[in-house]
């Protein structure tokens, strides 16, 4: 062959192996194209080789005429194997001839989900579990109590199942039985899953001090709860659950070490490795810490010694801040602070807290960016790699760098799973990297207040506290910032998007509430080509969920969200456009100092049946 042809043939299987590849997540480690045309898949030869030179999770898999070829190390890895496959098959159900070898950087690859404040129906869980394994998450923490309910049944003690002990509203009398732990237990396992039970003790135990008349660390609350765990021990075994999280969290008692050895004493006595929460009571060293605070992970990626393994939940959580701005989060996170697993550093777990009452357990995904934010938090705990500090992952790069490429090229695979797997979930997100913005805001300069120079951002959401950071202004307890952009059209037309000027904690309920009537919420204000654009419909409760303190254990949290407080779940705004370009522009006040500022503009296509894609057509430009 001649060279010309030889350099014609690598470059047509490069392309292939670029567009194959924005069909997986996570991107496997080593993918090889052996020829361009796609097959039908006719027979499956999938076997566990113990033998195989790759971590206990990895894989290969190989096409072979028609025949896929799955080789891996333990079973885990075959399903591992043929979620790969199912991912490759095209609408046709084809499949192209490729080469992959792949291995987890980290071993635990988790996503937490709370039933305790509410209840989530057994089916509901296992099409959950179907998730977590099509993205090779291989952990599910149970969190099966909180303050509301204990959410197992118990034989010895049935009044913990009674109503009359339980938070009103919240799912009363609900509860798992040992056959459907076990049910659930059973479909993880064969989908390569591990349920990693939690019993919060002795913090978010309310139902316990109303249920027996004392705390689960007094002596009497230590004999109960004895009692319950052996009875959950003898029921679920430990092959099947081989951790066991004892909580330990936002909790202040007068025995605090004689109770952690009490729980972890008894835990080791069944057979089980403890878990327990950082921050939260002291484990000791042998007990693995699940570490939930930004600090201690900021502490950790400059090198600070840990004194145990531990689990990273510093990551943050799906129900804070923006479910679109958080794809962009969880992708750039370095777990635990390094590339990949040590002794010390296990992986990651992607925790759901449901501090506010659920009505419709449909959606709860929704409001908090499933699944798209779990598919970037797979990704990352897949593939590993130092990716940015935590000050930084916030913020899209304005820098054409090597993250910012590697984002734009997951933001391309993502939107590729929305539309070909994930139709059913109701995914509320669309690429928005590339959106360019230039912003200025006020900065104290010793003893007066001015405005910065214009300066560059990115993203269909802008955390203006992140940004703050990153340009070394002191956020002022109320301010606000102007951010714009242009955008150009072919033709006159609507331009349909996510406006917003809130992201309403879905935990706290802290946020400004539904804006006045004919205005944004916070008081933002949206101009396009200089004339202003109100919201697209009047609001049916405008003033209201305003609160500038959080709502925990407070009346409020008893009083489910609505799709007005939630940009992404409300009708879109309709933006005019004329053919060229057209100037956006966005004042976003902070009228309050809440934990979160963060603005949304994101043009989005939204179908008749409710299914969301990106815009096509719209190129971007900023000038100063």
């Amino acid at each position: 062959m001649k060279a010309r042809n030889w350099w014609l043939l690598l470059w047509v299987l490069a392309g292939c192996v670029s567009a194959y590849a924005q069909q997986l997540v996570p991107a496997p480690k080593e993918m090889k194209v052996i020829g361009t045309e796609k097959v039908s898949v006719k027979t499956v030869d999938a076997k566990v080789d113990a033998r195989l030179r790759l971590p206990d999770e990895g894989y290969t898999l190989d096409i072979k005429g028609s025949t896929a070829v799955l080789r891996a190390k333990t079973a885990r890895g075959l399903v591992w194997a043929r979620a790969t496959l199912r991912q490759l098959e095209d609408a046709d159900g084809r499949v192209p001839r490729v080469r992959i070898q792949d291995y987890p950087a980290f071993p635990i690859r988790g996503f937490m989900h709370d039933t305790g404040r509410n209840f989530r129906p057994v089916e509901l869980l296992k099409k959950e579990l179907d998730l977590f394994s099509f993205y090779k998450l291989n952990v599910f923490h149970w969190h099966l109590t909180d303050n509301p309910a204990w959410r197992i049944e118990c034989k010895a003690y049935p009044q913990l199942n009674d109503p009359q002990y339980q938070r009103k509203g919240r799912d009363e009398g609900k509860f798992y039985t040992y056959d459907e732990i076990r049910e659930v237990i059973a479909y993880a396992k064969e989908r390569g899953v591990t349920i990693v039970p939690e019993i919060d003790m002795p913090g978010h135990s309310k139902f316990f001090d109303t249920t027996f008349g004392c705390s689960m660390a007094s002596p009497k609350g230590r004999e109960v709860l004895k009692v319950c765990l052996e009875e959950f021990f003898r029921e679920i075994p430990a092959a099947d659950c081989p951790y066991f999280h004892i909580g330990s969290d936002e909790v202040h008692v007068s025995n605090p070490q004689e109770f952690m050895r009490f729980c972890e004493d008894l835990v080791r006595a069944n057979g089980r490795i403890p878990i327990a929460w950082d921050p939260g009571l002291e484990p000791s060293e042998e007990t693995v810490s699940q570490i939930w605070f930004s600090s201690i992970g900021e502490r950790l990626e400059k090198g600070e010694a840990y004194p145990r393994r531990f689990i990273d939940s510093y990551q943050g959580y799906l129900n804070i801040g923006s479910p679109i701005l958080n794809v962009t989060k969880y992708f750039q996170h370095t777990p635990c602070g390094v590339p990949e697993a040590t002794e010390q550093a296990l992986g990651g777990i992607l925790c759901l807290w449901n501090d506010v009452r659920v009505a419709d357990k449909t959606l709860t995904f929704p409001q908090n960016g499933m699944p798209n934010d779990l598919l970037a938090f797979a990704e990352r705990y897949w593939c590993g790699g130092r990716m940015l500090p935590i000050q930084d992952e916030d913020l899209v790069p304005v820098e054409d760098t090597e993250t910012y490429r590697s984002l734009l090229d997951f933001e391309r695979r993502l939107s590729y799973h929305r539309d070909r797997f994930l139709y059913e979930w109701d995914m509320r997100w669309v690429a928005n990297a590339s959106i360019p913005w230039q912003v200025t805001l006020p900065c104290r300069r010793g003893t007066s207040v001015e405005r910065m120079e214009w300066r560059p951002a990115r993203g269909g959401v802008v955390d203006l506290l992140a940004f703050c950071a990153r340009e070394g202004v002191k956020p002022l307890p109320t301010m606000d910032a102007w951010m714009q952009t242009e955008l150009y059209v072919e033709a006159d037309t609507v331009l349909t998007a996510w406006v917003g000027f809130d992201s309403p904690g879905r935990a706290s309920k802290m946020s400004d509430g539904i804006g006045y009537q004919g205005q944004w919420e916070a008081q933002g204000r949206l101009f396009v080509n200089d004339t202003e654009v109100f919201p697209r419909d009047p609001w049916k409760e405008p003033g209201k969920y305003r609160y500038h303190q959080h709502t925990w254990h407070q009346a409020p949290e008893e009083v489910p969200y609505t799709f007005e407080q939630f940009c992404w779940l409300r009708q879109p705004a309709f933006l005019p456009l004329k053919k060229g370009w057209n100037r956006i522009r966005l004042y976003c006040p902070r009228v309050f100092p809440n934990e979160v500022w963060q603005v949304t503009f994101v043009p989005v296509s939204i179908g008749a049946d409710g299914h969301v894609s990106e815009v096509e057509g719209i190129q971007y430009r900023t000038r100063p």
